[in-house]
């Protein structure tokens, strides 16, 4: 049997991605010097909930060793910190940075005026409703990745 909550986010997503989406960009074309990749990387890290680099290995679909070398690189850029793990030093935990948040924002696949537009078409409760939409499902999407 259909479960109809799961159908509304499986046609709805998408409505939302198509109409905001826009072409990949490459480093060597933003004054950000990220890549796709570099993107979707801090697009997955947050300003302040931290999220271990195996678990965004993991979610990433690759080996932490693979990984390890794009994280330094936009730790050196300032786009992302890492630290220790309150009560356990051996553990760290990567967030991004005001400035990676900037980059992330900037080089996004959604592009910053077709969801500026997007937003401006909803009155200002809707927004809110939207936005508080949108968080909880991000809330739920990060408690999934860290059940795996």
């Amino acid at each position: 049997m259909l479960d109809p909550d799961l159908y509304e986010v499986q046609r709805l997503y998408p409505m939302i991605y198509i109409a905001c989406h826009i072409d990949h960009v490459r480093s060597s074309s933003t004054k950000w010097n990220l890549s796709s990749h570099d993107s979707s990387i801090l697009a997955h890290l947050d300003l302040t909930e931290g999220m271990s680099p195996r678990s965004l290995a993991k979610h990433l679909g690759v080996v932490p060793s693979t990984l390890s070398a794009a994280l330094s690189r936009l730790t050196k850029l300032g786009y992302i910190e890492s630290k220790a793990v309150e009560g356990d030093r051996r553990r760290k935990e990567l967030r991004l940075t005001k400035l990676g948040a900037e980059a992330m924002a900037s080089t996004s696949v959604l592009d910053h005026e077709r969801v500026r537009k997007l937003l401006s078409l909803l009155t200002p409760n809707e927004r809110k409703a939207a936005l508080k939409g949108l968080t909880l499902l991000a809330s739920a999407a990060r408690k999934l990745e860290k059940s795996r």
